[in-house]
Protein backbone atom coordinates (compact mmCIF):
# COMPACT_ATOMS: atom_id res chain seq x y z
CA UNK A 1 0.00 0.00 0.00
CA UNK A 2 1.59 3.29 -1.05
CA UNK A 3 1.63 6.44 1.11
CA UNK A 4 -1.07 8.21 -0.92
CA UNK A 5 -3.48 5.29 -0.54
CA UNK A 6 -2.83 5.37 3.22
CA UNK A 7 -3.72 9.05 3.29
CA UNK A 8 -6.94 8.29 1.45
CA UNK A 9 -7.82 5.51 3.88
CA UNK A 10 -7.06 7.81 6.81
CA UNK A 11 -9.30 10.55 5.44
CA UNK A 12 -12.21 8.16 5.03
CA UNK A 13 -11.72 6.71 8.51
CA UNK A 14 -11.76 10.17 10.06
CA UNK A 15 -14.99 10.98 8.27
CA UNK A 16 -16.85 8.02 9.77
CA UNK A 17 -16.85 9.54 13.24
CA UNK A 18 -19.52 12.10 12.42
CA UNK A 19 -21.19 10.53 9.36
CA UNK A 20 -19.61 13.34 7.30
CA UNK A 21 -16.02 14.28 6.69
CA UNK A 22 -14.66 16.93 9.07
CA UNK A 23 -14.67 20.50 7.86
CA UNK A 24 -10.91 20.48 7.47
CA UNK A 25 -11.25 17.73 4.86
CA UNK A 26 -14.53 18.77 3.22
CA UNK A 27 -13.62 19.76 -0.32
CA UNK A 28 -9.93 19.08 0.38
CA UNK A 29 -7.75 17.45 -2.23
CA UNK A 30 -5.49 14.52 -1.49
CA UNK A 31 -2.88 13.39 -4.03
CA UNK A 32 -3.17 9.82 -5.25
CA UNK A 33 -0.96 8.62 -8.08
CA UNK A 34 -1.28 12.01 -9.71
CA UNK A 35 -5.08 12.08 -9.34
CA UNK A 36 -6.65 14.42 -6.78
CA UNK A 37 -9.12 12.78 -4.43
CA UNK A 38 -11.61 15.02 -2.67
CA UNK A 39 -14.99 14.93 -1.00
CA UNK A 40 -16.79 18.19 -1.86
CA UNK A 41 -19.72 17.64 0.47
CA UNK A 42 -22.85 19.72 0.50
CA UNK A 43 -22.77 20.54 -3.21
CA UNK A 44 -25.77 19.38 -5.15
CA UNK A 45 -27.10 21.06 -8.26
CA UNK A 46 -30.36 20.67 -10.18
CA UNK A 47 -31.03 17.25 -11.63
CA UNK A 48 -31.12 16.93 -15.44
CA UNK A 49 -33.85 15.26 -17.46
CA UNK A 50 -33.40 11.50 -17.25
CA UNK A 51 -35.04 8.33 -18.44
CA UNK A 52 -38.30 7.38 -16.63
CA UNK A 53 -37.58 5.45 -13.45
CA UNK A 54 -39.76 3.67 -10.94
CA UNK A 55 -39.22 3.41 -7.21
CA UNK A 56 -40.08 0.19 -5.40
CA UNK A 57 -39.35 -1.64 -2.18
CA UNK A 58 -36.63 -4.30 -2.00
CA UNK A 59 -37.91 -7.39 -0.19
CA UNK A 60 -36.45 -7.66 3.31
CA UNK A 61 -34.96 -11.04 2.36
CA UNK A 62 -33.21 -9.72 -0.75
CA UNK A 63 -29.79 -11.44 -0.58
CA UNK A 64 -27.98 -8.60 -2.37
CA UNK A 65 -29.31 -6.04 0.09
CA UNK A 66 -28.31 -8.26 3.00
CA UNK A 67 -24.79 -8.58 1.58
CA UNK A 68 -24.63 -4.80 1.22
CA UNK A 69 -25.78 -4.29 4.82
CA UNK A 70 -23.09 -6.68 5.97
CA UNK A 71 -20.57 -4.72 3.89
CA UNK A 72 -21.68 -1.49 5.56
CA UNK A 73 -20.99 -3.04 8.95
CA UNK A 74 -17.68 -4.58 7.85
CA UNK A 75 -16.38 -1.34 6.33
CA UNK A 76 -17.97 1.04 8.85
CA UNK A 77 -14.81 3.13 9.26
CA UNK A 78 -14.48 3.64 5.52
CA UNK A 79 -18.07 4.63 4.66
CA UNK A 80 -19.00 7.83 6.51
CA UNK A 81 -22.29 8.51 4.71
CA UNK A 82 -24.99 5.85 5.06
CA UNK A 83 -28.24 7.50 4.01
CA UNK A 84 -28.23 5.74 0.63
CA UNK A 85 -26.21 3.01 -1.06
CA UNK A 86 -25.79 1.87 -4.64
CA UNK A 87 -26.54 -1.76 -5.49
CA UNK A 88 -25.50 -3.38 -8.77
CA UNK A 89 -26.94 -6.84 -9.40
CA UNK A 90 -24.66 -8.42 -11.96
CA UNK A 91 -26.77 -11.59 -11.97
CA UNK A 92 -29.24 -9.68 -14.16
CA UNK A 93 -28.87 -9.05 -17.88
CA UNK A 94 -27.49 -5.68 -18.92
CA UNK A 95 -30.83 -4.77 -20.54
CA UNK A 96 -32.36 -4.61 -17.04
CA UNK A 97 -32.13 -1.53 -14.76
CA UNK A 98 -29.86 -3.42 -12.37
CA UNK A 99 -28.20 -0.38 -10.71
CA UNK A 100 -30.35 0.69 -7.76
CA UNK A 101 -30.18 3.57 -5.30
CA UNK A 102 -31.45 2.17 -1.99
CA UNK A 103 -32.12 3.32 1.56
CA UNK A 104 -30.21 0.62 3.46
CA UNK A 105 -32.36 0.71 6.61
CA UNK A 106 -35.79 0.50 4.99
CA UNK A 107 -34.76 -1.28 1.80
CA UNK A 108 -36.68 1.26 -0.27
CA UNK A 109 -35.45 1.62 -3.84
CA UNK A 110 -35.28 5.32 -4.73
CA UNK A 111 -34.05 5.07 -8.33
CA UNK A 112 -33.03 2.43 -10.86
CA UNK A 113 -30.64 2.80 -13.78
CA UNK A 114 -29.10 0.80 -16.60
CA UNK A 115 -25.40 0.07 -16.11
CA UNK A 116 -22.76 -1.62 -18.26
CA UNK A 117 -20.29 -4.29 -17.24
CA UNK A 118 -16.78 -4.84 -18.55
CA UNK A 119 -16.06 -6.51 -21.88
CA UNK A 120 -13.65 -8.86 -20.10
CA UNK A 121 -16.57 -10.11 -18.01
CA UNK A 122 -18.66 -10.86 -21.10
CA UNK A 123 -16.27 -11.80 -23.94
CA UNK A 124 -19.07 -13.14 -26.16
CA UNK A 125 -21.08 -9.92 -25.72
CA UNK A 126 -24.20 -11.78 -24.63
CA UNK A 127 -25.27 -9.14 -22.10
CA UNK A 128 -24.46 -11.24 -19.03
CA UNK A 129 -21.52 -11.19 -16.60
CA UNK A 130 -19.67 -14.50 -16.87
CA UNK A 131 -16.54 -13.72 -14.86
CA UNK A 132 -14.90 -11.06 -12.69
CA UNK A 133 -11.33 -9.85 -12.49
CA UNK A 134 -9.27 -7.40 -10.45
CA UNK A 135 -6.34 -7.60 -12.87
CA UNK A 136 -5.17 -4.46 -14.72
CA UNK A 137 -5.78 -4.80 -18.42
CA UNK A 138 -8.53 -7.39 -17.99
CA UNK A 139 -11.30 -4.91 -18.95
CA UNK A 140 -13.49 -6.89 -16.55
CA UNK A 141 -15.86 -5.81 -13.83
CA UNK A 142 -14.96 -6.43 -10.20
CA UNK A 143 -17.40 -7.38 -7.44
CA UNK A 144 -17.58 -6.24 -3.84
CA UNK A 145 -17.62 -3.01 -1.85
CA UNK A 146 -16.54 0.32 -3.29
CA UNK A 147 -16.55 3.71 -1.56
CA UNK A 148 -17.43 6.67 -3.76
CA UNK A 149 -14.86 9.48 -4.00
CA UNK A 150 -14.77 12.83 -5.81
CA UNK A 151 -16.15 13.95 -9.14
CA UNK A 152 -13.68 14.77 -11.90
CA UNK A 153 -13.97 15.60 -15.59
CA UNK A 154 -12.28 13.18 -17.98
CA UNK A 155 -12.72 11.74 -21.45
CA UNK A 156 -16.26 10.63 -20.56
CA UNK A 157 -17.19 13.99 -19.03
CA UNK A 158 -18.19 14.27 -15.38
CA UNK A 159 -17.35 11.03 -13.59
CA UNK A 160 -16.92 9.77 -10.04
CA UNK A 161 -13.89 7.88 -8.74
CA UNK A 162 -14.27 4.68 -6.75
CA UNK A 163 -11.99 2.97 -4.26
CA UNK A 164 -12.28 -0.80 -3.83
CA UNK A 165 -12.48 -2.03 -0.24
CA UNK A 166 -12.28 -5.80 -0.80
CA UNK A 167 -9.56 -8.12 -2.14
CA UNK A 168 -11.70 -8.70 -5.25
CA UNK A 169 -11.64 -4.99 -6.18
CA UNK A 170 -8.59 -3.61 -4.38
CA UNK A 171 -7.07 -2.23 -7.60
CA UNK A 172 -10.11 -0.18 -8.63
CA UNK A 173 -8.25 3.12 -8.25
CA UNK A 174 -5.21 1.90 -10.12
CA UNK A 175 -7.45 0.51 -12.90
CA UNK A 176 -9.44 3.76 -13.14
CA UNK A 177 -12.70 1.96 -12.39
CA UNK A 178 -15.20 4.84 -12.10
CA UNK A 179 -18.83 5.81 -12.65
CA UNK A 180 -19.18 7.59 -16.01
CA UNK A 181 -21.64 8.12 -18.84
CA UNK A 182 -21.44 6.33 -22.18
CA UNK A 183 -23.35 6.54 -25.46
CA UNK A 184 -23.50 2.73 -25.56
CA UNK A 185 -25.84 2.64 -22.54
CA UNK A 186 -29.39 3.71 -23.29
CA UNK A 187 -32.97 2.44 -22.96
CA UNK A 188 -33.21 2.38 -26.75
CA UNK A 189 -30.20 0.08 -27.11
CA UNK A 190 -31.46 -2.17 -24.32
CA UNK A 191 -34.83 -2.48 -26.07
CA UNK A 192 -33.51 -2.90 -29.61
CA UNK A 193 -30.47 -5.13 -28.96
CA UNK A 194 -31.52 -6.92 -25.78
CA UNK A 195 -28.40 -5.60 -24.06
CA UNK A 196 -26.37 -2.43 -23.62
CA UNK A 197 -22.73 -1.99 -24.61
CA UNK A 198 -19.73 -3.01 -22.54
CA UNK A 199 -17.22 -0.87 -20.67
CA UNK A 200 -13.59 -1.52 -19.75
CA UNK A 201 -14.69 -2.46 -16.26
CA UNK A 202 -16.30 0.85 -15.28
CA UNK A 203 -19.87 1.34 -14.09
CA UNK A 204 -21.04 3.14 -17.24
CA UNK A 205 -24.56 4.60 -17.21
CA UNK A 206 -26.62 6.49 -19.79
CA UNK A 207 -25.78 10.06 -20.67
CA UNK A 208 -29.32 11.06 -19.73
CA UNK A 209 -28.99 10.03 -16.10
CA UNK A 210 -25.31 10.60 -15.24
CA UNK A 211 -26.04 13.88 -13.45
CA UNK A 212 -28.58 12.24 -11.19
CA UNK A 213 -26.36 9.25 -10.49
CA UNK A 214 -23.44 11.48 -9.49
CA UNK A 215 -25.61 13.76 -7.36
CA UNK A 216 -27.68 11.11 -5.61
CA UNK A 217 -24.78 8.71 -4.93
CA UNK A 218 -22.41 11.31 -3.53
CA UNK A 219 -18.96 10.92 -1.97
CA UNK A 220 -18.27 8.67 1.01
CA UNK A 221 -21.05 6.18 0.22
CA UNK A 222 -21.17 2.46 -0.53
CA UNK A 223 -21.47 1.06 -4.02
CA UNK A 224 -21.91 -2.70 -3.74
CA UNK A 225 -21.74 -4.99 -6.78
CA UNK A 226 -22.34 -8.73 -6.79
CA UNK A 227 -23.68 -11.64 -8.80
Amino acid sequence: MNIDRRRMLGALALGAAGAVLPSALSGATLPLAGKPLSFPLGTRGPLPDVEPLHAAAVPATNPLLERARNALARHARMIPNRDVIGLVDFSQASREPRFQLVEPDSGKVLETWLVAHGSGSDPANRGYVERFSNRPGSNASSPGSFVTAQIYTGKHGRSRRLMGLDPENSLALERDIVIHAASYVSPQMAANSGRVGRSQGCFAVSQGCIGEVLDRLGPGRLLFAWK
